[in-house]
This record gives C-alpha cells, sequence and structure tokens, in this order.
C-alpha cells in the first residue's frame, strides 16, 4: 500500500494505472475510518483492478462553530483498516494541497441542497460537490462508492456526475449499523457512553415509522407525530430535522409509500448525528 500526498503524484499515478487498462475503484472519506467506511473498501476491492482511498478533511464543507478543527483524526488507525481491505494507494493530501492560495472555483448543485441538511448547513453541499469534483480529476475513478447514510449527499453526487458528464459510476452502499441499531458515525465519538444511549433514539424512531408504514398508515403527518414523540421523549435529544420525502426528488410528501424516504438530524447534546431509511426497502 502507497500513501500520496501530492496532488501531481496521484493524478499521474492514477493516469498512468488507466493507460495500463486498470479499473480504479475510489472510496473517499475524511477519515477516521469504522466498519461502515471498510464496507465500501471491500465492496471496491471487487470492483477494480486498483483500490483507491482518500482521507481528507475537506475545510469548506464546514460552516463557522462546527467541528472542523475537532473533527476526530487517526491517520495510522486508518492505515491499519486501509491495509486489511487490501487499499492499494491512499491519497492523504492537505488544506493547503487541495486549496492553493487564490482558489476561487466552487460547485453547486441546486434543488437537491437546499432541505434537510441543505438547510441547516449553508454551503455545505457546495464544499462536498466541489470536493468529490477535484477527488474524481485528481483520482480518475471508474467506480467511486458511498454509503447511504449520507443519503442527500449521495443523491447530490448521483446528481452532479449526471449533469457534468463524468465517467464514473456512483454505487451507493447500505448503512452500517451498531448491534443495537445505532448508524456507524465519525462523530458517534464524541458521545459520552450515556449520550451514546440516548442516541438510540434516531434509529428507535426509524424502527416505529417503518412498523406502523408497513401495518398500514400512510399518512406523513401522523408518522412523523409519532417519531418526534419518541425522539422528545429523550432529554437529551433536540430535533434539527425529522421529514418524509421522496427518495429520488427530496421532495415533500403527504403520503407515504415505499419509495419514501424518512430523514433525521438529531443532536444528542452537542453532538449532530444524521440517519435514513427508505420505507420499502429491506433494510
Amino acid at each position: 500500500m502507497k500513501i500520496i500526498t501530492s496532488i501531481t503524484d496521484m493524478q499521474q499515478t492514477a493516469l498512468s494505472l488507466k493507460r495500463a487498462g486498470k479499473r480504479i475503484a475510489f472510496v473517499p472519506t475524511m477519515g477516521f475510518l469504522h466498519e461502515g467506511h471498510a464496507s465500501l473498501l471491500r465492496e471496491g476491492r471487487k470492483r477494480g483492478d486498483c483500490l483507491l482511498l482518500s482521507i481528507f478533511v475537506n475545510p469548506i464543507q464546514f460552516g463557522p462553530g462546527e467541528d472542523l478543527d475537532r473533527y476526530p483524526r487517526n491517520l495510522e488507525g486508518d492505515c491499519a483498516i486501509a491495509r486489511e481491505c487490501g487499499v492499494d494507494f491512499v491519497f492523504t493530501p492537505t488544506a493547503a494541497e487541495m486549496y492553493s492560495t487564490g482558489f476561487q472555483t466552487s460547485i453547486r448543485v441546486k434543488d437537491l441542497a437546499r432541505p434537510l441538511c441543505g438547510s441547516s448547513r449553508p454551503g455545505h453541499f457546495d464544499g462536498v460537490a466541489t470536493v468529490v469534483a477535484k477527488l474524481f480529476n485528481i483520482c480518475q475513478p471508474d467506480v467511486a462508492l458511498f454509503g447511504k447514510k449520507d443519503f442527500q449527499q449521495l443523491a447530490i453526487i448521483r446528481r452532479m456526475t449526471t449533469d457534468l458528464s463524468l465517467p464514473v459510476e456512483i454505487v451507493g452502499m447500505p448503512i452500517v449499523r451498531e448491534a443495537d441499531g445505532l448508524a456507524m458515525s465519525s462523530r458517534n465519538a464524541y458521545l459520552s457512553p450515556e449520550q451514546r444511549q440516548s442516541a438510540l433514539c434516531l434509529s428507535r424512531a426509524i424502527h416505529l415509522v417503518r412498523e406502523r408504514h408497513a401495518a398500514g398508515e400512510r399518512s406523513a403527518a401522523r408518522l412523523l407525530e409519532a417519531a418526534r414523540g419518541l425522539i422528545l421523549a429523550e432529554p437529551a435529544a433536540t430535533i434539527d430535522y425529522l421529514e418524509l420525502r421522496d427518495a429520488d426528488t427530496l421532495e415533500t410528501v403527504p403520503t407515504a409509500s415505499d419509495t419514501t424516504l424518512m430523514a433525521l438530524a438529531v443532536k444528542i447534546g452537542t453532538t449532530r448525528l444524521i440517519d435514513n431509511t427508505v420505507l420499502g426497502d429491506e433494510t
């Protein structure tokens, strides 16, 4: 496994692989890897001749007062997981390398970036789209893998890739959960043991809505009311958003169906966690 920090070196390596006819599978991350990331890497290993991982905490997707400076980092541990998953190259640029003096170009996705996390984190998805486009140009992947826990992010990356005619296959991978249902996230590291238990209200709310939908409830208002009551019964929890939306357009829906997305963001103390499910999916 080779670690590369230079954009020029990474791009030249990727282009050389392409000229040799190699298929590149790519997993972009902000590091502090867990089993969710590992599931992407293992699938990527199956889908490409070469497996490339990027680790970059992207400053332009963090807003004022967010957790850029304290975002968990562990490069040594990340590299150990990468080796176990068969990664060939790890790209770990600095912020100065990615955004040189005078940088002023960005990508903006319109409607898909407005609701949900886009509403509470203005500019976040501009930063995500911009860094992913840069990483695609640097790493030259044939296939890129993303987790469905960041459902809106995945939708935006799919839209950007289609709209800009980027020759990259985008693969969305299932949410990986702890045994008790909590969606795996690097930010779970912020939680105290008590908060960790409180955080289970997210997955419990999802389970409740899925259960009621399976039993025949179709009113979005009633489903959301039930979920809201469950979450707010947890003293440590504050709801950022809790919504039912069309899984393709992210538009609000009055009536739930199998293609309805339930998306929520909840603060447990000061830690903001997200989760989601599509009601008709098996998991």
